[in-house]
């Protein structure tokens, strides 16, 4: 999940007048739809947030159904529906991500990371770098090498900083002093100082932590088993990313490892 740049994506007129394509794509979700359909919501590499209808897919004899699923990494060959639904022509298996299935903190993570993508509005255009970011984490959560508790709170971080709301955490937002920084409050934008601040307590393990997510060393944090400040970083990531998008996310407040118990600060 390093810096991404971003390209010229492709406008909704230039979406919407395509009748056929074919292109890389995440699933975000899926709903049922009719006794044997399902429609799925991608985010695509060149044509952004797209509503797909699988037809027959929840058949035990359809080939598309294993990868339609959540997290899936896929291409897809698709056809112009009714309005802004496309028909599923194929769909094949980019990545498997074994090990990110067969683990329940990584489905959880995943999990969070899909559906924060799926908040973003639908009126938005294509983004690729967005989907650069997106794979790149899902294929870190299915590599043992980095812990996936911080791999979802590190990503809003990130999804913020891409968005230009990158949260302050060098100084106090509101007087710009160095500090102490002893709170974060994700509506006005980061720390705050002694004499400034509002919002949640922050320690000095979880102030440094974001540092390091933010400054380059996500890399390392990923790999370390619970470092001190964890449950603090998960929880004040959930509360930015909630409040950038101004809702609840629903896999965030209700799954046991994306809601830990936060540590209390040092004083």
């Amino acid at each position: 999940m390093g810096t991404v740049t971003r390209v010229r994506p492709k406008s909704r007129s230039e979406r919407d007048s395509v009748k056929e394509l074919a292109d890389e794509a995440v699933v975000l979700r899926t709903y049922k739809s009719g006794e044997s359909d399902r429609v799925c919501v991608l985010w695509t590499r060149h044509y952004g947030k797209l509503r797909v209808l699988a037809k027959g897919v929840r058949k035990t004899s359809s080939r598309m159904g294993g990868s339609l699923e959540p997290m899936g990494h896929v291409k897809v060959d698709l056809v112009k529906g009714r309005g802004d639904l496309y028909i599923t022509k194929n769909v094949t298996h980019l990545e498997r991500m074994t090990n990110l299935r067969g683990d329940y903190a990584r489905i959880a993570a995943g999990l969070a990371v899909v559906e924060v993508i799926d908040a973003i509005p639908t009126d938005e255009a294509a983004d690729e770098g967005i989907f650069e970011m997106l794979v790149r984490v899902l294929l870190t959560l299915d590599n043992t090498e980095f812990h996936p508790e911080l791999v979802a709170a590190s990503f809003f971080f990130k999804l913020l900083a891409y968005d230009g709301s990158e949260p302050v955490v060098e100084y106090c937002v509101n007087c710009e002093s160095r500090g102490p920084l002893v709170a974060f409050n994700a509506e006005v934008g980061g720390t705050l100082c002694v004499d400034c601040r509002s919002g949640t307590a922050i320690s000095p393990e979880a102030l440094q932590l974001i540092r390091r997510i933010l400054g380059g060393d996500l890399a390392s944090v990923l790999r370390e088993d619970n470092p001190p400040g964890s449950g603090e970083v998960m929880a004040l990531a959930h509360e930015a990313i909630e409040a950038h998008f101004g809702k609840r996310l629903k896999v965030t407040r209700s799954t046991a490892p994306l809601a830990p118990n936060v540590e209390p600060p040092r004083t």
